[in-house]
C-alpha cells in the first residue's frame, strides 16, 4: 500500500489533489481512498489531505501517520507544521519551492523540489497548486500514470469549470512533468 499525505494552505486545492490521485488509481484498477483533515474552513490555514492506493481492497479509514510520500504545496507551512512527521525511512518528499532539495535540511534523502508556483501563476493566474504538484508526483514516483491523472482532471473538473480551465490544468501538469528533472526513483 502507498500512503500519501498532502500539505498546503486552505484554498490551494490539495483536498481535490488527493481526490484526483485516488480517482487516477481507480482508472488503473487499483483500490484507493482520499479524504481531508482540516480545522477551520477558511482560506489560508494549513490543511492536510490523504490518499491511499493499493492493489487490494483498503480497510483502513484513518489519518495517515506514516506516509510513504509527502507532497508540500506551500513550503511556508513548514515553519509551523512538521510535514515529515512519521515519514517512512525511505519516504519521498515533494516540495513546491525554488530552493534546492538539500536546503531544507530534511532527514530523508529523497527530497524533490519544483517551482509549482511559477507554473500555477502562468496557467491559472492564482495559486492553485494541486494539479501542478500532481505532475511532479507522477514524475517522481510513478505511483499513478500521468494519463490517468489527466483523465481524472477531465472527469472531476469537467462540467464544473469551463473547458479552458480544464485544459489549463492539463497543460500545467504536463509542463511540470516534462520539465522536472529527477533521478529515477522506485517508489
Amino acid at each position: 500500500m502507498k500512503e500519501i499525505r498532502l500539505h498546503a494552505r486552505a484554498g490551494q486545492g490539495m483536498v481535490t489533489g488527493a481526490e484526483l490521485i485516488a480517482l487516477a488509481a481507480n482508472y488503473e484498477g487499483k483500490s484507493s481512498q482520499a479524504f481531508p483533515f482540516f480545522g477551520s474552513e477558511k482560506r489560508g490555514p494549513p490543511v492536510e489531505a490523504y490518499a491511499r492506493i493499493d492493489n487490494k481492497p483498503i480497510t483502513i479509514y484513518e489519518e495517515i501517520g506514516e506516509p510513504d510520500i509527502v507532497i508540500v504545496g506551500d513550503a511556508s507551512i513548514m515553519s509551523s507544521v512538521d510535514v515529515c512527521s512519521g515519514l517512512k525511512k525511505d519516504g519521498i518528499v515533494i516540495i513546491n519551492s525554488t530552493k534546492k532539495p538539500g536546503e531544507f535540511g530534511l532527514k530523508t534523502k529523497r527530497v524533490f523540489t519544483v517551482d509549482a508556483t511559477k507554473v500555477a501563476l502562468k496557467h491559472f493566474k492564482k495559486l492553485i497548486l494541486n494539479t501542478v504538484m500532481l505532475g511532479a508526483f507522477c514524475k517522481v514516483t510513478g505511483v499513478v500514470k500521468l494519463e490517468s491523472v489527466k483523465r481524472a482532471i477531465r472527469e472531476k473538473l469537467g462540467g464544473k469549470f469551463p473547458e479552458k480551465m480544464v485544459e489549463a490544468n492539463i497543460n500545467a501538469i504536463q509542463e511540470i512533468y516534462d520539465n522536472m528533472e529527477v533521478e529515477k526513483v522506485n517508489a
